[in-house]
């Protein structure tokens, strides 16, 4: 019986474990990769600041309806989609528009 131990192969990188960025040269591709991963990091910071309206969205609400007021504010909500509209053009209103949805009703 040998006590020989045989070594598990080296991890290589091949085409396939690498991310499809559709580049046609590393270099390509590593810009690519780096760039996807700084979309990556603001879109978990976008999806923080969406969590952390509807949570301000939440409290107005309580207060608006404790004093007796309406849940939503239709002219507060043309003012969002109109600062939306004129900073983002029109997909900024549909924009707007997910982020009321979003915010309406959690209290």
């Amino acid at each position: 019986m040998s006590t020989e131990t045989t070594a598990a192969p080296a991890a290589t990188a091949t085409a396939h474990d690498a991310p499809d960025t559709g580049a046609r040269t590393p270099e390509a591709a590593g810009l690519i990769t780096d760039a996807r991963g700084r979309i990556d990091d603001l879109d978990g910071r976008i999806i923080g600041l969406v969590q952390e309206r509807i949570a301000v969205s939440a409290v107005i609400q309580r207060e608006r309806i404790g004093s007796g007021g309406r849940r939503v504010n239709l002219s507060r909500e043309m003012e969002i989609l109109a600062h939306f509209r004129d900073q983002l053009g029109k997909p900024g209103t549909a924009l707007a528009m997910t982020l009321l949805e979003l915010s309406r009703g959690r209290i």
